[in-house]
């Protein structure tokens, strides 16, 4: 792949809209626009005019007008690439933004690939890496939670955290590397003690960060919830509420649910993937066996279960409600479990007061009227630990910084016990040379064609 070309692609959504935008990037970008634009002010020059500056007129091929446009014009360093950047904002037809990127293309722009405008912005140094993947999450951050998250990142919250802890240690580093270079005369030029606090320092924030990655990946990605129980005890009704609207079939046949159905919704800013699995419950229909078959599997991927069962019939045999979910507990002792008890409009007080005495902790529900469902989303985010999040502490959410961190890590400790066992200083340089290694891995200091290619090929064509 080569950065040195002009490069075009649409920047909005494919499709017909109201308004398009073709962004050209490269150092040619500004000279092509302008030989295919006339302004409405007489004799203008795009590349006579300021950076940052938009400009009303036409595209034109030969004397043919393609459409009436803005050009905005960004000029060299101090553009999204840290190239000259054109963006042309025209009429949303499919045809018209075609005609205007088959103009470009012929006039000696190519294509953009997937990502590539923000790749040049990494190797021009408009963005470290870590930013530059926090673009991508911003894009694809559809609650309050992951934007924010993907912001703070953008931002370089995560970045400056992990380069001031490399330049400290890159510092140190170049201390014990001097001392071998005069091994002979024994001298020491890093300190010590003030080397051990360092570490110590390196590996509190390390394991902070490798700890936040547990809240980070299920909020960048959601959090799965199993809604399981007997059949027709009210799941899909349940769904259905949560939902605020009709996805799943009700009725009063039992079994009406043979496959999975899953809706994702936002609660307090967090992203929970609801799954209506069919009843449990021992039955001949092949088709509801494949069905309950797939609720455990559900039951597995899920990291919280919602265990609801039919109060109304249930208020006479709890013994055998308390061993169902004894069951589930002894099956999936890690697994968060919701106890709730379903149709509670049909008990009276004393009903009522006798359930929550045999069992601890049960939510009180009617999916039907919606009584109890604010209280179940409540216990839901109280189950997820947020408080990083609203003390705006950097989390991570990107697997490849985690397994960096994990990495960087390891080789801190392997620091420590040098330290503690009074390791030579050759054998510590190789250590810390190590972890340098993976703190320049997230931040991309350290990076190859491969690495890159995988990261960016991630992104839309036209960001």
């Amino acid at each position: 792949m080569t950065h040195q070309d002009t490069i075009v692609a649409l920047a909005t959504a494919a499709g017909s809209g109201a308004i398009a935008v073709i962004r050209l990037s490269g150092h040619e970008a500004i000279s092509i626009v302008d030989t295919h634009f006339r302004s409405v002010v007489k004799n203008k020059s795009l590349i006579k005019q300021q950076t940052h500056t938009i400009h009303l007129g036409h595209i034109i091929e030969n004397e043919r007008v393609i459409d009436e446009v803005l050009v905005s014009v960004f000029k060299n360093p101090n553009s999204y690439t840290g190239e000259d950047v054109v963006e042309i904002s025209c009429h949303g037809s499919n045809y018209i933004q075609q005609e205007i990127i088959q103009l470009f293309l012929r006039k000696g722009c190519r294509m953009a690939d997937a990502g590539e405008f923000t790749l040049r912005a990494f190797l021009n140094g408009k963005l470290d890496l870590s930013q530059a993947e926090a673009v991508a999450d911003l894009i694809a951050s559809d609650n309050e939670a992951s934007h924010q998250i993907a912001m703070q990142q953008m931002r370089g919250g995560f970045s400056s955290e992990i380069a001031k802890l490399r330049e400290e240690l890159l510092n140190f580093a170049s201390l014990i590397e001097l001392e071998l270079d005069f091994a002979e005369e024994d001298v020491e030029f890093a300190d010590r003690s003030q080397f051990k606090e360092l570490v110590e320092r390196i590996t509190f924030v390390l394991k902070r960060l490798i700890d936040s990655f547990a809240v980070g990946n299920v909020i960048k990605n959601g959090i799965p919830v199993a809604i399981v129980g007997e059949p027709n005890v009210g799941k899909s009704t349940l769904l259905n509420a949560l939902l605020n609207e009709e996805r799943a079939i009700v009725s009063e046949i039992a079994g009406t649910t043979r496959d999975t159905i899953e809706d994702e919704i936002s609660i307090g800013g967090i992203g929970f993937r609801f799954i209506d699995t069919a009843g449990i419950r021992e039955t001949k229909d092949v088709v509801e066996s494949i069905g309950i078959k797939k609720t455990f599997e559900k039951i597995e991927q899920s990291q919280v279960t919602v265990y609801l069962f039919d109060s109304s019939k249930s208020i006479f045999n709890l013994k055998e409600i308390k061993l169902e979910i004894e069951k589930i507990k002894n099956k999936y002792p890690q697994k968060p479990l919701l106890i709730i008890a379903n149709k509670i409009d049909k008990l009276d007080d004393v009903q009522l007061a006798e359930l929550q005495n045999e069992i601890k902790g049960v939510l009180l529900l009617s999916a039907k009227t919606g009584f109890g469902v604010e209280q179940l989303t409540n216990s839901l985010l109280d189950l997820i630990n947020t408080g990083s999040l609203r003390n705006n502490e950097t989390i991570v959410t990107n697997s490849r910084h985690y397994d960096a961190l994990l990495k960087a890590f390891e080789e801190i400790q392997k620091v420590k016990h040098g330290l503690e066992t009074d390791l030579s200083g050759d054998l510590l340089a190789i250590d810390i040379r190590q972890a340098l290694f993976h703190f320049g891995e997230i931040t991309g200091e350290i990076t190859n064609d491969d690495l890159l290619g995988n990261i960016f090929a991630n992104f839309c064509i036209g960001k």
